[in-house]
């Protein structure tokens, strides 16, 4: 996944800050911690960035020069309409456009069980959809106001 150009855009290392997003071994990450060394007997100051995937949830770890650039991660959050759920557990969402999105996985474990029983309930749902670095997940869900 080396090709992550129009996916994200390049930051100084020293203006990425805590609840901010970066690229950290080529996941999306938000940031958890940062903390700056002093600037040593060589020059630069060091930052120490910690972020947590926002797919896997696994911490990350990057030390990089303040003055050097990092990639952010173009993240989006858009709500879709739940129109139904295959029995191969694939969620086919309402577009803006009218047309429908149907190749987003239910997610797995805890919030997958939820999105299908208050489906299965018979409730309108608007599930929330992450979109970085050319990844989808459905991140979280809420019953539809209409």
């Amino acid at each position: 996944m080396s090709n992550v150009g129009s996916l994200s855009y390049p930051a100084q290392c020293s203006s990425i800050k805590k609840g901010g997003y970066v690229v950290i071994k080529e996941k999306p990450c938000k940031v958890v911690e940062t903390s700056t060394s002093k600037t040593g007997k060589h020059g630069h100051a060091k930052v120490h960035m910690v972020g947590i995937d926002i797919f896997t949830g696994k911490k990350c770890e990057e030390i990089c020069p303040s003055t050097h650039n990092m990639q952010v991660p173009n993240v989006t959050r858009t709500e879709f309409l739940l129109l139904d759920i295959s029995d191969d557990d694939y969620l086919s969402l309402f577009m803006p456009d009218g047309s429908t999105k149907d190749d987003l996985k239910l997610p797995s474990g805890e919030l997958g069980e939820q999105i299908r029983a208050a489906f299965d309930d018979g409730k309108e749902l608007m599930v929330c959809v992450l979109n970085a670095l050319g990844h989808e997940e459905a991140k979280s869900f809420k019953e539809s106001n209409n």
